[in-house]
């Protein structure tokens, strides 16, 4: 089972248990602190640090040729709750903050696609499930 098919699996596992409570994907995030990574039935959750996925968001990656090096901060900017811009396209990026905007990533396999796409044009290859966890998890705290 490939990482982000892991991840909407765990996500929706997260959602099954909070059935009933009306609460976006991240709000059971938070709830349950954890999210599977590469995990199967029963095997123990890894929790994501949210201060590593800080400075990640942050962390500047230098780009071929002469393109300027990027970060996720490039295009989602460091407050979570404003609209970001993205840095070639120049097209608006809603907040990310579910404290703001609870339905923005509220979809699993949308989480999972952006989370790849996002990774590879920013690092220049797919995040690791350490990463991941942590991404969601400083999301998840704004």
């Amino acid at each position: 089972m490939s990482t982000n098919s892991r991840i909407s699996t765990d996500i929706q596992s997260i959602r099954t248990r909070q059935a009933g409570a009306g609460q976006s994907v991240f709000a059971a995030l938070a709830l349950t602190a954890s999210l599977c990574i590469g995990c199967g039935a029963g095997q123990a959750l890894a929790a994501g640090d949210a201060a590593a996925g800080a400075a990640a968001w942050t962390a500047e990656h230098p780009q071929p040729g002469s393109a300027p090096a990027r970060s996720c901060s490039s295009c989602h900017g460091t407050d979570l709750t404003r609209t970001g811009r993205h840095a070639k396209t120049g097209k608006r990026i809603e907040p990310l903050a579910p404290s703001v905007n609870p339905a923005r990533l509220s979809d699993d396999k949308k989480v999972a696609k952006w989370l790849y796409r996002n990774c590879r044009w920013t690092l220049g290859r797919e995040c690791t499930d350490s990463e991941k966890a942590d991404f969601l998890a400083f999301i998840n705290a704004q």
